[in-house]
This record gives structure tokens, sequence and C-alpha cells, in this order.
């Protein structure tokens, strides 16, 4: 039986689900208990931190909540954790004083700090536990590559694990912005608005893997981006692979009609003023999201002419061993379902590395 469960009778939630999940762009900018800004003392914690790491020898593999020691900040950071798994669902950290630190001591204090929300997942084929976010001058339309790779805009979409972080190194001239808006709120109107549509996202879909294929996958996964799982919403979505799917592989599932309708109004309400949340992306800001929840983007950028000015964040996947519990359908991206050793990219030669050069 080819890969998915398109033809399995989906379980489906009863009605709104609501909650604190359920919040809209317009009200969030209203609040600020997501934003954390990093006070002096937390500040000379992580200079410690960073400090002891590197008088240490020890390579970023072994960094963990036992060995970058945050006393001050460690309970801050557990209720980040709890916000994004059980709460909102995304959270900003800011003021890590990236124009201080060499690119090294940026990704030490990202990773140790990254590392108490949950443990590091490979990001691509190449293995990377640090993945950079940088234009490399590449084609989209050549089959591997992928968006984070280039200036153009993302769409709302999900990454492959259960939370994502970037931290801002350098923004673009112009454009660049960064957006976020609740799946559950989505969820919630798309069922309120068209009955018909919801009901097709909890078809499984086929999604282009972009040539990062483990070994007896094919090069697709068909996962419904709509799951009702006990109890819980998760979200699993990136229309642009979607559409590649059905542009590059023959043999891969054609999309209905309502399916197609389905996937451009959701993509329509994300990009609702309404909805979403616009974010501000400064140098030193650290923003983590929930993907089960979370749906992000980022608009099409202008970078600098000079290579050292060029915009470049730093990424994680993190994997909680709080995690939620997700249904099997996730296990074609996930691999394991187990909290804490799931999500992330393995091909059959993946090495995993942490790299501090964009390639």
């Amino acid at each position: 039986m080819p890969e998915g469960t398109a033809l399995v009778a989906p379980a489906l939630p009863p009605g709104p689900i609501g909650g604190p999940a359920a919040w809209r762009g317009p009200e969030m900018a209203e609040k600020d208990g997501w934003l954390h800004h990093l006070s002096p003392e937390d500040l000379a914690e992580i200079d410690a931190a960073v400090r002891a790491h590197r008088e240490a020898g020890r390579a970023m593999g072994a960094i963990s909540p036992e060995t970058f020691r945050l006393p001050r900040l460690a309970p801050v950071l557990e209720g980040v954790r709890r916000d994004l798994l059980e709460g909102r669902g995304f959270a900003v950290l800011r003021g890590l004083p990236v124009e201080r630190y060499t690119t090294e001591e940026s990704a030490v204090a990202y990773l140790g700090i990254g590392s108490h929300i949950g443990g590091f997942r490979s990001q691509n084929a190449k293995g990377h536990l640090l993945g950079h976010v940088r234009d490399l001058g590449l084609d989209i339309r050549q089959p591997t590559v992928r968006y984070y790779q280039t200036s153009r805009a993302l769409e709302y979409h999900t990454d492959s694990c259960d939370v994502v972080g970037l931290l801002c190194l350098r923004t673009a001239k112009a454009g660049g912005e960064s957006c976020v808006v609740s799946s559950v709120t989505l969820h919630d109107e798309m069922l309120r608005r068209s009955p018909e549509h919801w009901r097709a996202l909890f078809n499984a879909l086929p999604t282009d893997r972009r040539g990062e294929v483990p070994p007896g996958m094919l090069p697709w996964f068909e996962v419904p981006v709509f799951n009702w799982h006990e109890g819980r919403l998760s979200t699993i979505y990136s229309g642009q692979y979607i559409r590649s799917a059905q542009a590059n592989f023959s043999e891969a599932r054609r999309l209905t009609e309502a399916e197609r309708e389905a996937l451009a109004m959701l993509d329509g309400m994300a990009n609702d003023p309404a909805l979403h949340l616009k974010l501000e992306f400064r140098p030193g800001d650290m923003q983590f999201l929930h993907n089960h929840q979370i749906l992000h983007s980022r608009t099409d950028f202008e970078d600098w002419p000079e290579p050292e000015r060029r915009r470049h964040l730093l990424r994680l996947w993190l994997a909680p061993r709080e995690g939620r519990p997700l249904p099997p359908a996730f296990a074609q991206r996930y691999g394991a379902l187990t909290p804490g050793d799931r999500g992330g990219i393995v091909v059959r030669d993946t090495v995993l590395t942490f790299s501090l050069e964009p390639r």
C-alpha cells in the first residue's frame, strides 16, 4: 500500500476547539506576555555559561541543560516551553548580545538556551543540527532547493519538528518580515465558514520531500493538514510543497477540486491581518514556535550587497520530552513518534553535524 492513510476515515473534532491556542493577531499585538526581555542578570548568566563551555573545550554536541547551566534563566525557559506546548504556541526572547559575540559564541549561547526547551534534530539531509537561514543565491525551481536558501517569500507553513527556533544575527536591507498565525484559529474559522472545505483538510495530501528521501520512502509523504488525535488538533502544512508534489510526481494522488479550494482558503485566511501577527525581528531576538499549532511565514527580502551585512538567522529544530502525542500518519515525516526523539530529516547518508557556515 502506498505511503499515507488517505483511505482511512479520519477522526474529526466535535466542533470548534478554542482555548488559549486560538488567538487572533490584533488582540495578541496588544499583549506582551509572549515577549521576554533578557535582563542584565540573564545576560551575565548566559555569558558565564558560554565562557564555561569554551574553557571546558566541549563540542557543540555536548551542550545540554546539564552542561549549559542557567540557574536564574532556566525557570523562565521552563515557562516558555510550557507556553509553547500548552498555551499560545509561540514566544520571543529579546536581547541576546549578538553584536558583541562572535558567530560561534552566538551559536553556543543559542544552542544552550535551546537545549532547555528540547533536543536538537536534523534540519536537512546534510544532518545540520544548527541551521542557517540565508540567501545562498540558489534557484527554487531546482527540485532539491528549499525556500530558506533563497530570498523568496515563504508562505505560511510548519517545519518538520515539534518546535522551531530562530535567532536573528542580521536583518535584510528591506523585507523579510516574520508572521505567525494560529492553526487552531484557522481550523475553527474554516469550520465556521465552510464545513466542506474544513473536512477536505483531514484528507492525506501528497507533500514533496524536496529530494530528502529516507530509506524505503517515496519522494513525497502523505499526511492530512488537520489531524485530530487524543483530543488535540495537530497541523502539518506546506502549501508550496503540496503544489510541487502535484507538479513533479505524476504518481502522487491528484488533489480533488474541494482540496485545492480548501488549501487556497487556508492560505487566504492565514494572510488575513485580522488573524495573523507580524513579529518584529531585531538582531538578538530568539523566536520559538510550536509547529503543531502555529503556521509561520516570511516575506520576500532585498539583501545588503556586502557579504558581512547580509541577512542571517540561525535555526534550531527541537524535540521536547514533554511533547504531545502525535497520530501515526506523522511517522512518515517525523520518523519515530516518541516525544523527545522525533522529527527532523535523516536520509541514508546523513551525518549529524554543527556548522558555523551556511552550506
